[in-house]
């Protein structure tokens, strides 16, 4: 089965609040981008899926929001969530580690819950080399992943488990590690998740 048939599939037989990573406000996640971004910033939101942070940002005032995932089913979720307010998302239905994206094209790029799903080292350089092409010089990542006490699966599937320091290698030269915090996720089910979120700031010129 690949990346996009699993991804697919988890959205066409669960509601979007009975999957485990489901929160209601992604509270760290608004933080790290709030401390940094005015809503003039483009921000790109990495396996979207169908959370509610584009709600929470365009209703902060943002107005150039990218959404990505590799399951047009998440997508359409978050479509029909957002009604008319649709028609001001960009909406790309595709693989992060595939897609061409514009060169510079965004203030953040935020993740929430995908980095930690690319188990092979080629996987993860070519999500960086993303990252490196369509972040601004002196932009900003977060990134939100399982935490070194975290859950070693997640979704029937394998996951990377992270502290900020071994998430700070992955990004290598040219992005400064600017912020970190812990977070404890309840899944619907009551289960608790460790979660670390790291914000980078991409250097102005390249390394």
């Amino acid at each position: 089965m690949t990346t996009k048939q699993h991804w697919q599939g988890v959205y066409e037989t669960k509601a979007s609040a009975e999957v485990s990573w489901h929160a209601a406000h992604l509270e760290e996640s608004l933080q790290l981008i709030a401390e940094v971004t005015s809503a003039k910033d483009r921000i790109i939101d990495v396996g979207a899926g169908a959370s509610t942070l584009v709600d929470d940002l365009i209703a902060a005032g943002y107005r150039d929001v990218t959404l990505l995932d590799v399951a047009e089913a998440a997508l359409d979720v978050s479509r029909r969530r957002l009604g008319a307010n649709a028609a001001t998302v960009t909406w790309l239905a595709a693989d992060v580690t595939e897609i061409e994206l514009e060169a510079s094209r965004y203030e953040l790029w935020h993740d929430r819950a995908v980095f930690h799903f690319l188990t092979d080292a080629s996987d993860r350089r070519a999500y960086v080399d993303r990252v490196r092409q369509s972040v601004t010089p002196g932009g900003y990542v977060v990134i939100g992943t399982f935490s070194s006490s975290g859950p070693a699966q997640c979704s029937g599937l394998d996951v990377v488990r992270y502290d900020a320091e071994s998430l700070g290698r992955e990004f290598g030269r040219g992005f400064e590690l600017t912020s970190s915090l812990h977070a404890v996720h309840l899944t619907p089910a009551g289960r608790a998740q460790n979660f670390i979120y790291c914000r980078f700031t991409k250097a102005t010129q390249s390394p």
